[in-house]
């Protein structure tokens, strides 16, 4: 049995260590887009702009009022590494915002943060001109949610949040150390093993064709404790002592049927690309399961499917089944 285990155990390193290899051959934040029922929706009507400052300047947010009109519920929707100014991907390419908010669930869409981890950084980035340094930790859990408070009456406690790649592994970080505020977390194709040999660099890159970000003004040099404190395999303990219930999914990396044409080389290569950074996310998402037995945490729900690449059909999904966890939870 030992011998079984540990042959399973090299196995696993090896998948590993070629999932990583690849995210430094391609660029982390590279996602596929589109593919869906409901895909490419862009600016939903129904939704609400909402502005409010922050040390980063003013910060616009898409707000979908719960169909019940209660103020109890609320979810958090984080963007991935691209996110635009305009809009959050999960509004331009999902219909999300209106389901949740069917379901009675107030949603609220941050817009902007490209490559930030919605993280507070050390300082500001000296590749692109970065004016102020994000303080994107500081804006969700403090001058956001008071404004959301004030304005709507929105309830600031025992919230949920779910984010796709990026913003996974930061769902799980604001739950982590914003417990009151957090009862739910969501992490969808996240990398949630930043420690692992090989991906400080891989987000190093990634960060570079994101938007020209150094990473040193993040989380500081690779030495930094920061990136610790930022690691859902480090902090595993504390989801599982604040009891936060945790939904973390990816896919296998293999497309799922109804793919792109074999006519479209963009596409062709969207999905190669895709293939490739979920398997680097499946590959994390399973040492965050094992680091989690291991510390003996039962408040994780795993959804790993046998389809599924980097891509917002397979997000937008996820959303669509973890719905009815999300919703027992935030009350």
């Amino acid at each position: 049995m030992r011998a079984g285990a540990s042959s399973r155990k090299r196995g696993w390193m090896r998948r590993t260590a070629g999932a990583i290899a690849l995210a430094v051959a391609l660029p982390l934040g590279v996602t596929v887009v589109g593919g869906g029922a409901t895909a490419s929706a862009a600016f939903d009507p129904a939704a609400q702009d909402f502005t409010v400052d922050s040390e980063m300047g003013p910060i616009k947010s898409r707000i979908w009022r719960a169909a019940d009109g209660n103020t109890n519920r609320v979810v958090y929707l984080l963007d991935g590494l691209r996110a635009r100014d305009d809009l959050n991907g999960w509004e331009i390419e999902t219909g999300v915002g209106g389901y949740l908010a069917s379901q009675n669930i107030n949603v609220v869409m941050p817009v902007g943060g490209e490559s930030s981890f919605y993280s507070d950084w050390i300082s500001t980035s000296n590749f692109n001109g970065q004016d102020t340094p994000y303080t994107w930790e500081t804006f969700l859990t403090s001058q956001l949610p008071n404004a959301l408070a004030n304005t709507y009456g929105f309830k600031s406690t025992n919230n949920g949040i779910v984010g796709i790649s990026m913003g996974g592994s930061a769902a799980l970080t604001l739950a982590a150390y914003h417990p009151e505020q957090f009862g739910y977390a969501g992490s969808l194709s996240g990398y949630l093993n930043i420690s692992a040999p090989g991906m400080r660099e891989a987000i190093r890159i990634a960060m570079l064709d994101a938007g020209r970000y150094n990473v040193d003004a993040m989380w500081g040099p690779p030495w930094n404790p920061a990136w610790l404190r930022n690691d859902p395999f480090v902090f595993a303990d504390r989801l599982r002592d604040n009891n936060t219930r945790v939904w973390v999914s990816a896919g296998s990396g293999i497309p799922a049927p109804g793919g792109p044409s074999q006519h479209s080389p963009i596409e062709v290569f969207n999905t190669g690309t895709g293939s490739a950074l979920e398997v680097l996310a499946v590959a994390n998402s399973r040492a965050f399961q094992v680091k989690m037995a291991t510390i003996g945490a039962d408040n994780v729900t795993y959804n790993f499917q046998p389809r599924g690449i980097h891509t917002w059909r397979y997000w937008e999904d996820q959303v669509h089944q973890l719905t009815p966890d999300l919703s027992a939870t935030i009350g």
